[in-house]
């Protein structure tokens, strides 16, 4: 299935998933309950490899680690204290949570870096006379993350009760390649629609994976864009701005002859 496997640069690593699991969840760090987390999190991880995207080993050692403080915590109290005896350094739940509070720190300083360097580009030292301003565009909305994708994706696969392996039914059905070409065609007709409205007429768990991938492959092309009117909303699939991407490359026209290769012209020979 070498078609269709999708290699996608993931910059966010398992830290910015429980942080986005976290935010789901709207409970401060310290009180999340990381035994929901973790089944949330090993969820996340098997739709990622049922998409065969090339995830980083990183995902699957946070997975056991978190499987394994839900086991802890599901154990009852005096095997729970018990096994803590027997564990050696620092307990595993607290040094994530210490881990988590730390990054976001990281990812707070990044985000607050970012919003002033975007503010100094605005700021204008001097204005020549009679300038000319362009009516304010509006802003953008926010960009989807990774994890909002994975979350959406696998609303729509629970609707299919089909548990076949995935790669045999959509390898023989579909491509990437063909389904790139239907998104191209529906977004050409419909400049903007639901994440949903891609999966409507999906028959199978196969079709919506390949769709989905078809769907990440455009988005890293920058020919489609995916944004939120708000967190956790349903996601909303757009073309991209012409600034960022032409949809289409225009129709190739048939090249020139060259001179040498003219027609020559036709006529009775000399006599």
């Amino acid at each position: 299935m070498t078609e269709n496997k999708v290699k996608l640069e993931i910059f966010e690593g398992p830290l910015d998933l429980l942080l986005y699991l976290v935010r789901k969840e709207e409970v401060d760090i310290y009180q999340v309950n990381l035994t929901k987390i973790a089944t949330q999190f090993v969820e996340y991880v098997e739709v990622m490899r049922e998409m065969d995207l090339e995830i980083a080993g990183e995902f699957i050692v946070m997975a056991s680690t978190l499987m394994y403080i839900k086991s802890k915590e599901l154990l009852p109290v005096e095997q729970q204290a018990q096994v803590e005896d027997e564990d050696e350094g620092e307990d595993p739940r607290w040094e994530l949570i210490r881990q988590l509070v730390e990054y976001k720190k990281f990812k707070d300083a990044a985000a607050q870096l970012q919003h002033l360097e975007a503010e100094q580009e605005n700021v204008y030292r001097r204005i020549p006379p009679k300038v000319e301003f362009e009516r304010d565009s509006p802003l953008p909305k926010p960009e989807v993350s990774l994890f909002d994708l994975i979350h959406a994706v696998n609303t729509v696969l629970k609707r299919y009760t089909d548990r076949h392996p995935t790669r045999d039914i959509y390898e023989e059905r579909w491509s990437v390649s063909e389904k790139i070409e239907t998104l191209r065609s529906r977004a050409m007709q419909k400049p903007k629609m639901k994440f949903s409205e891609l999966f409507e007429e999906a028959t199978s768990r196969g079709e919506v994976v390949v769709t989905f991938l078809a769907l990440l492959e455009l988005i890293r092309l920058k020919q489609l864009r995916v944004v939120q009117p708000e967190a956790f909303s349903e996601i909303e699939i757009e073309i991209a701005p012409p600034t960022e991407s032409v949809l289409f490359a225009p129709t190739e026209t048939p090249a020139e002859p060259a001179p040498d290769e003219a027609k020559p012209e036709t006529g009775s020979a000399p006599a």
